[in-house]
């Protein structure tokens, strides 16, 4: 991994709604943003887009925002800092060292972000990538429909053995990445832009062959066509499963599709798969809570939103609002990794003093993001600062998960990410051991240790981490492995 964590951005979009997501560089996170009264960030254009006047410009909106104040330094020079990234990153370096932001603070641009939240709009091959550093060996975790990767036969458990952009510089995996380590396997890849072609050596299925990809424009469906959303018959129990990417605005028409489904048949049993989600809008993470409540209560609490004393005028409470699309779930099992952050460890902790031992993680601890980001704009520099302004509670005001979830939820059961088979497979390991809870069945816990927010592979038997780059794009902040 790179030296950045992967996981999920909590954050405020640039409008009236709250954002969930975490990371920056380095990490992969998810930007959540809801309906509830927050601030809506005014452009705060700088006198010019220099560097010393954006660094300026952070600096303000950090002194006016920063949910840990007391970590910022009274006085921090930067001349030093070659960009603004850094300077950030210098900014937040005591918060860091406490756990409280993890890169959860960075700038992006705004363009690039709006693109993204309105309707998954990136460019790339469309895949997750894994990579097992030690064994210097990549895998595909997750091919997405309508992006070029899959179109040429690239999908969840291909292995790529070289990467180059032709034949004449063709290099192994094992040899880029002995030389590199995982951030040169990301820069083999090339830049996150149309057009760019490189040449995979890929084994699939034990068929070794070499395929030309070029990166493309794509849309990323948030559920997936092939295994997003169905009825598992487990022994004659019907059992609905969601996989859930990112939380973004066109999850919203999937979610109630799904949920109307489950509905139909009369499933009390769900399998809520988040274990690459890093997160989103939290619009969208209100309905998911939304979509399990049939049985609640309007006045029954989601989640509170606070912000900083001088700003608790911010501060929110969600409470739940049944769809004609809910259901009322008897179990949940919602499969998580160290992949899992922001909005969806927000909907997992949320459904907690409700669900108590009858809502399990299953797979490995999550990231471990319970405070969230506000966007604040630069509109002429084209630059969005996303702050981290607001903690995050359940209705328990259960809000300390730095560390992962683990340690909140009631019930929890190891399991692994078998790339030997689709998500939502019977037999897919996290997938089956979701559906032995439903069951009833026995179950190993899942560990507190850092090592577990690694997910183990059922067919390699190697920790895998999803490859984030040390900047990452919008996408690859809340899509984590993105390439």
């Amino acid at each position: 991994m790179t030296r950045r964590p992967i996981a999920s951005l909590l954050a405020l979009a640039a409008t009236v709604s709250a954002c969930g997501g975490g990371g920056g560089s380095g990490g992969s996170t998810g930007t959540a943003t809801g309906a509830s009264p927050t601030p809506t960030p005014t452009p705060t254009t700088t006198a010019g887009c220099s560097l010393r006047n954006r660094q300026d410009w952070v600096a303000g909106q950090m002194r006016e925002w920063y949910l840990f104040p007391d970590t910022l330094p009274a006085n921090l020079d930067p001349t030093p800092y070659t960009t603004v990234g850094d300077y950030i990153d210098a900014l937040t370096a005591t918060a860091r060292a406490q756990r409280k932001d993890r890169y959860f603070t960075y700038l992006t641009s705004i363009a690039e972000e709006t693109a993204f939240y309105n309707s998954g709009s990136s460019a790339g091959f469309g895949v997750r990538l894994s990579i097992d550093t030690p064994a210097q060996r990549a895998y595909i975790s997750e091919a997405f429909e309508g992006a070029p990767a899959l179109a040429a036969g690239i999908d969840r458990g291909t292995e790529i053995l070289a990467i180059g952009t032709g034949t004449s510089d063709l290099r192994t995996v094992s040899s880029i990445i002995a030389a590199g380590g995982s951030p040169a396997v990301t820069d083999a890849l090339g830049p996150s832009t149309a057009g760019t072609t490189r040449l995979l050596r890929v084994v699939t299925g034990g068929v070794t062959r070499d395929v030309s990809v070029t990166k493309a424009e794509y849309s990323l469906t948030p559920v997936s066509s092939r295994y997003g959303a169905k009825v598992i018959d487990d022994g004659g129990r019907k059992v609905g499963y969601v996989n859930l990417r990112t939380f973004i605005s066109t999850a919203d028409p999937a979610l109630r599709d799904a949920f109307a489904q489950f509905r139909a048949q009369g499933v009390t049993n769900v399998i809520v798969d988040l274990r690459y989600n890093g997160g989103g809008l939290i619009s969208i993470a209100e309905l998911m809570g939304d979509l399990l409540g049939a049985n609640r209560s309007t006045s029954d609490v989601f989640d509170y939103v606070t912000y900083r004393s001088e700003k608790s005028a911010n501060n929110t409470t969600r409470t739940f609002s049944p769809q004609p699309q809910s259901i009322a779930p008897m179990k949940v099992a919602f499969i998580g990794t160290g992949g899992s952050a922001s909005a969806s460890e927000l909907v997992i902790a949320a459904m907690i003093p409700y669900l108590h031992a009858n809502g399990a993680l299953i797979g490995t601890n999550t990231f471990g993001k319970p405070v969230g980001q506000i966007a604040r704009d630069n509109t002429a520099c084209d630059d969005r600062l996303r702050v981290i302004a607001f903690s995050l509670q359940n209705a328990a005001r259960q809000g300390e998960y730095y560390d992962g979830l683990v340690g909140t939820v009631e019930a929890s059961c190891q399991a692994p990410d078998d790339l030997s088979r689709p998500m939502g497979d019977a037999q897919e390991g996290s997938t089956r051991q979701a559906l032995d809870f439903l069951a009833g069945r026995s179950c190993t816990p899942i560990s507190s240790s850092a090592q577990s927010a690694q997910a183990l592979n059922a067919t390699t038997q190697r920790k895998l981490e999803l490859l984030s780059p040390d900047r990452p794009s919008t996408v690859q902040r809340e899509v984590p492995g993105a390439f």
